[in-house]
């Protein structure tokens, strides 16, 4: 599957007219305007979709100190709120990601008005922007969202601004299938809606109207044509107003909640009756619990999860969602908030017991899927005599190893990315992701992509840590242990003397990441101080 509003380049030019005029159908006057045009009669506002124009400035996870050459696409968005206390436009978050300029176009309009993104949510792929000024709202006309999911075979009509043109596209389909999917932008698992409609790049981020002409979702990506044919995927109003919600509770973007387990299905009447569950027992088996998710204080690894809040969980992990149709029990526990409780029934050592979740609080992610979390969202990084040290995550995999990184990555990296968990909540995985070239690094030059262990004696815990053991290591060795049992020894004194010219010699603006530099800073100001 593949988002479908990436970067593109501009469209080329329409081919001009025979007799030296603009291009155009006969009937359409110099104005642009058509006398017979009637699209009042789709239903749909078509004006309240907008197009969203992005120019992306994304770091160099391989050289984090870089940025790389910037790019530019459009997607679509439309308007879900036109008060004037609260202006607001709804598009898909990989529209906007690592945006250093955002602008909206209105249909109809030459004028790109400037936005600013208020909140993104990457797990829903959703954002939300606005524009400062007023002309850009004026007259312009709201998407009512559908309270309600659709059903099976209903109508469905996608709007936005996708390749093949720069004007308004409409396409229809119906709704194929409903049901939890993986949304690509961060891997998440959330309820999805597959159509038939035509979904192409710059697509994202568009409306889908119903017959009664309200939005019933956004769309957002679709499955490559190497795989199938007609297959589109739009985020459903539950999903919507779940992000919006969680704005207006939390004030901010806090995400969609997990149970942090992994589990495996029931549907062996041999192992349900090993684990005494009764005959009209049904639930899943828990065979993991990270240790840093909510859940990590009430479950246990052998547990059978049979139901969550009230609602049963079949053996092969579904719930009921409508009559004839179920889904995945992760979609019950997506819907709730973060700080909110959750009930759980188990059946554990053959006693069925009631268990509280008090407070629903986001797992620890071993190796981050997207740092844009952070408070300064971006790599981070420090050199140390020509050693390059930063934090592992999937970007960083996908910059030194291209999008395939789960088939050429080294088999260690690629365990710790898809299957080992964090075992405390600021723990990171730090890696010598090279090694500049200078004197005092000669001969540890096949020691880059490895992971770092230990600084002297003590084990590491994260970047941050790792810099303080180094920074604390002022004479005599400074001893590296990275795995494989390998060694790196440098004399301390020469590779913080070092530094300095490593990084004229090798154009690097500052010796750690803004982030980094930022704590560094602050605890030598307290030192002083004391």
């Amino acid at each position: 599957r593949k988002k479908v509003g990436g970067p593109r380049g501009p469209m080329p030019p329409m081919p001009p007219s025979p007799l030296g005029g603009p291009s155009g159908p006969v009937g359409v006057g110099w104005s642009g305007e058509d006398p017979d045009e009637d699209l009042g009669a789709l239903g749909v506002p078509l004006s309240a979709v907008v197009k969203v124009w992005c120019v992306h400035s994304t770091p160099n996870f391989s050289l984090p100190w870089q940025r790389r050459r910037q790019e530019r696409s459009s997607g679509s968005g439309f308007c879900i709120s036109n008060d004037a206390s609260r202006r607001v436009v709804l598009t898909n978050a990989h529209c906007v990601e690592w945006h250093a300029q955002v602008k909206l176009q209105r249909r109809g309009s030459d004028v790109k008005f400037l936005a600013k993104v208020l909140s993104v949510g990457w797990e829903c792929d959703l954002a939300v922007l606005t524009v400062e000024d007023d002309e850009f709202w004026d007259g312009l006309e709201v998407v009512h969202l559908s309270q309600k999911i659709p059903h099976l075979e209903d109508a469905v009509l996608c709007v936005g601004f996708p390749v093949g043109g720069d004007t308004i596209s409409v396409s229809s389909g119906v709704i194929s299938r409903i049901e939890v999917t993986t949304y690509t932008q961060a891997s998440a698992e959330l309820l999805g809606i597959q159509i038939d409609a035509a979904i192409n790049s710059g697509n994202s981020g568009g409306p889908a109207f119903n017959e009664q002409g309200e939005c019933v979702g956004v769309a957002f990506q679709s499955m490559g044509a190497e795989e199938a044919e007609n297959i589109g995927y739009v985020i459903p109003c539950a999903v919507v107003m779940h992000f919006l919600t969680d704005l207006l509770k939390h004030g901010k973007y806090t995400g969609f909640p997990t149970l942090g387990v992994e589990n495996q299905t029931m549907e062996n009447a041999t192992l349900r009756e090993s684990l005494g569950m009764g005959p009209k027992q049904k639930g899943i088996l828990v065979s993991r619990v990270q240790p840093t998710a909510a859940a990590a204080k009430v479950l246990k690894v052998g547990d059978v999860l049979l139901a969550f809040e009230g609602e049963q969980i079949g053996n092969d992990g579904t719930v009921r969602f409508r009559k004839h149709e179920r889904v995945m029990y992760t979609w019950l526990v997506a819907q709730k908030f973060y700080g909110e409780k959750a009930q759980m029934t188990v059946l554990r050592d053959g006693k069925t017991l009631e268990l509280t979740i008090d407070d629903f609080n986001p797992e620890a992610s071993l190796v981050p899927i997207h740092l844009f979390a952070k408070p300064r969202p971006g790599p981070s990084y420090f050199i140390v005599g020509g050693l390059v040290f930063t934090a592992l995550s999937e970007s960083y995999l996908e910059s030194e190893f291209s999008h395939e990184w789960e088939r050429k990555a080294p088999a260690e990296m690629v365990k710790w990315a898809t299957q080992d968990h964090a075992e405390f909540p600021d723990q990171e995985l730090v890696v010598l992701s090279q090694i500049l070239a200078h004197e005092l690094t000669m001969g540890y030059e096949r020691l880059e992509n490895v992971r770092l262990l230990t600084v002297g004696e003590d084990s590491v815990r994260n970047l941050r840590h790792a810099m303080e053991l180094c920074n604390a290591c002022t004479s005599g060795f400074l001893r590296l242990g990275v795995q494989h049992n390998m060694k790196l020894t440098l004399k301390a004194e020469a590779a913080h003397g070092a530094t300095a010219e490593v990084l004229v010699k090798h154009g690097i603006p500052a010796a750690c990441s803004p982030d980094l530099c930022a704590s560094s800073d602050a605890v030598a100001e307290a030192a002083a101080a004391a």
